[in-house]
């Protein structure tokens, strides 16, 4: 236990008016049942705000991606889109390599844009290529344009798989092309799947695109989730004979949105069950909720020896929490404060918790901060505050 900490619960003012809401709406509890059976390798169900993760197997164990690789590698160029060292206008120079893999006679084998080598082509056009028709051609391209060639691209997924905390995951190649030391994991492809939605939201609306025709050939974009399901708009197909055939998919309902990857499934039809099935059963039985705004005012704190006396907390983040349908009222909202706060102090330092508990359980725990910087009182602000510190 942190001797810094005050453990007794408090409750704000916010979350009373969050919870009398909640009971007022007169919501049933809806018993919650097993998740729905998976017939795959593995399967992450995750909520997008809240990152909790409502069903899961095998979630940690490292599997190769086929060509759900190719998230990450238009992460990287939708990064260098909104960096600026990138426009979607931006000709590429269709190498070789890019329109034939150099192992193996022909063209580029797996998926393909059809680009013709030695023509050069928009970034629009080619992250269309990417994600639409999961083009290896279109990947290779982007990938050279970017860092000159695949591997230095390699190094810049890699650099970004470690940023993002995905701990199961090495890339070798920008496609998800079978190689030695590939893998990723189900739970490494959520969290890439929500960073890639939370941190691109204009540039993920190509994912709902179901169709894309470049050379005269109409491909239709792998995710037949799109068809089937108005609430899908996302993400990616994989498949290969050694990984099965996998999706990563992502819908929204009634603001609620959750990302549901399957991996290892036996056919196309399968993949799309299995993970419509999650999907269906996590937007049944559960529910999103912000309980708090990032910068809202928590509790005004008393800060000693201060040019003011009062400090605002609050969090940095919106806090968000997915529970069962019915659940509201067992939530246990409480603030677990430093003791006694002393001047200077600054904006976004910690001096305590927010924490989140349904029932017993702990949802989620949050630094509690200071929402604004309060600098050292005056000689007689601090000789008064000692006194009354001393007398309190």
């Amino acid at each position: 236990m942190n001797p810094m900490l005050n453990f007794d619960l408090l409750l704000p003012k916010a979350a009373v008016f969050v919870f009398l809401s909640l009971i007022a709406a007169g919501v049933s509890a809806v018993p919650v049942p097993s998740p729905p059976s998976v017939a795959g390798t593995a399967y992450v169900l995750q909520d997008f705000n809240s990152g909790q993760i409502i069903a899961e197997t095998n979630a940690d164990e490292r599997i190769e991606p086929a060509s759900i690789t190719k998230i990450m590698t238009a992460y990287v160029v939708f990064d260098a889109i909104n960096s600026g060292k990138l426009s979607l206008d931006d000709l590429v120079s269709i190498s070789e390599k890019a329109w034939r893999n150099p192992e193996v006679k022909g063209w580029m084998k797996g998926s393909r844009m059809f680009v013709e080598v030695g023509s050069s082509v928009p970034v629009s056009d080619l992250l269309r290529g990417l994600i639409i028709q999961s083009g290896n051609d279109a990947s290779v391209a982007l990938a050279e344009h970017i860092a000159g060639t695949e591997a230095a691209f390699v190094d810049i997924m890699n650099a970004h798989a470690q940023r993002l905390g995905l701990e199961n995951t090495l890339y070798q190649n920008s496609t998800g092309w079978p190689t030695e030391n590939h893998y990723t994991s189900a739970r490494d492809i959520a969290t890439l799947s929500r960073a890639l939605i939370r941190d691109f939201p204009e540039l993920y609306k190509l994912y709902s695109e179901k169709r894309f025709t470049y050379n005269n050939i109409s491909q239709a974009n792998r995710n037949a989730l799109l068809w089937r399901d108005g609430s899908v708009d996302g993400i990616k197909t994989g498949h290969t004979e050694a990984a099965g055939y996998c999706l990563a998919s992502s819908a929204e309902r009634d603001g609620m949105r959750l990302i549901a990857v399957v991996m290892g499934t036996s056919g196309n039809s399968a993949r799309v069950k299995n993970s419509q099935s999650l999907l269906n059963y996590g937007f049944r039985f559960y529910r999103t909720h912000r309980l708090f705004a990032a910068g809202e005012v928590l509790r005004e704190a008393r800060i000693w020896k201060g040019a003011s006396e009062q400090l605002p907390l609050g969090l940095q983040d919106d806090l968000y929490v997915t529970i069962p349908r019915g659940e509201y009222d067992n939530l246990k909202p409480a603030m677990e404060l430093k003791k006694s706060i002393f001047a200077p102090v600054d904006k976004q330092q910690a001096l305590g918790e927010v924490v989140v508990r349904l029932n017993d359980e702990v949802l989620d725990t949050r630094p509690l901060i200071a929402l604004e910087a309060v600098e050292e009182g005056n000689i007689f602000r601090r000789i008064a505050d000692h006194i009354a510190y001393m007398l309190q």
